[in-house]
């Protein structure tokens, strides 16, 4: 199968989905650069032109108004946020309008807005600019929120959102963009609430989301190398959760960890947890570990921000732990030691 890259995935499933419906749009701050929202819209902003790729002006707010009201006279639009911490001014678009249509007005139509919001860190982007909302928006009943992990994701639940009747969240993390991999050419939709198993393995689980199903997978693979049989679970979407991946796999290792990209208060990894604690408590053979955002805001210092976020390394350390392996963490923090190299 022939590979693409986070950003051409999004770009071809949106495409895909233009072809095949006239009534789907695109609109978002800067999307008329010549970067294409981190390549995601080069070729279809090229495609379709501004008649259906549209650069809207800094107006979060009224335009998530005019995006519901578009939806729900039967358009489908794609709006995209150049950050999810922008979506924060369109919140009462989202939760009060798009999220409670159906639920208010007795099942009669909706609003399929699609909201694809940028998060993650990077070059010091701060604290206003840099946070992972997926436990905000998973919160509220309604709206089907998403971090997909990998390019067949990106392109998967992107082509399921616009086919959906749904208004739908997805978070693309900035760290994914250059990723590449398999993905088909074909517009195969990925369902939400259906996770994957990114590696097999026994000893103990780790759920992730977003970018950090790949540093969960780089932690795996270090342990392996320590003996340490580590299953990486990639919920995929938030809302829904698949809840059977995630007790069928404590199930079986009897441990968990839970990465994310976010904070650990009221949080995905509270939620993943919780349903843990209530459907599969008998499995657990230790305390839940989950490895998350210290509890502040960002820094801007780009070595600080580096510091913040938690990487392969704070995964494996909290699998280690779980295992009550403490032998094998002081060797591994004495490893991580000798191997720092740097000016800081």
């Amino acid at each position: 199968m022939r590979k693409l890259t986070y950003s051409r995935a999004i770009d071809e499933a949106t495409m895909q989905c233009m072809e095949a419906d006239s009534r789907i749009f695109v609109a978002g701050q800067s999307i008329g650069d010549r970067k294409g929202i981190y390549g995601s819209t080069v070729a279809t902003t090229r495609r379709f032109g501004p008649a259906r790729v549209m650069d809207v002006p800094n107006c979060e707010a009224a335009f998530a108004g005019i995006a519901v009201g578009a939806a729900s006279r039967g358009m489908r639009p794609l709006v995209i946020y150049t950050r999810d911490d922008f979506m924060f001014l369109a919140m009462d678009g989202i939760f009060n309008l798009a999220a409670k249509w159906r639920y208010m007005y007795g099942n009669q139509g909706g609003a399929p807005v699609v909201l694809r919001g940028i998060v993650g860190h990077g070059w010091g982007q701060g604290a206003t600019h840099s946070q992972s909302l997926h436990s905000v928006f998973g919160h509220f009943a309604g709206l089907r929120v998403a971090a997909p992990a990998s390019p067949a994701d990106a392109k998967g639940l992107l082509i399921s959102a616009l086919q959906g009747d749904d208004p739908v969240v997805l978070l693309e993390n900035r760290g994914l963009y250059e990723v590449e991999d398999e993905v088909p050419e074909e517009p195969v939709p990925v369902p939400f609430g259906k996770g994957r198993i990114v590696r097999a393995g026994n000893d103990v689980t780790i759920v992730a989301t977003s970018l950090m199903v790949r540093e969960s997978a780089r932690a795996a693979e270090a342990l392996a190398a320590r003996g340490v049989s580590a299953e990486v679970v990639d919920v995929r979407s938030i809302r829904p959760l698949d809840e059977e991946i995630i007790c069928t796999s404590v199930a079986k290792t009897g441990r968990l960890v839970v990465a994310d990209t976010s904070w650990a208060r009221y949080g995905f990894s509270a939620e993943v947890a919780a349903v843990v604690a209530e459907h599969a408590f008998d499995s657990l053979r230790a305390p839940v570990r989950r490895v998350t955002l210290p509890d502040s805001p960002a820094p801007v210092s780009w070595p600080l921000e580096e510091a913040f976020n938690p990487d392969a390394d704070a995964v494996a350390k909290a699998c280690l732990e779980v295992l009550g392996l403490e032998r094998e963490i002081a060797v591994a923090v004495d490893e991580l030691a000798r191997d720092f190299v740097g000016p800081y």
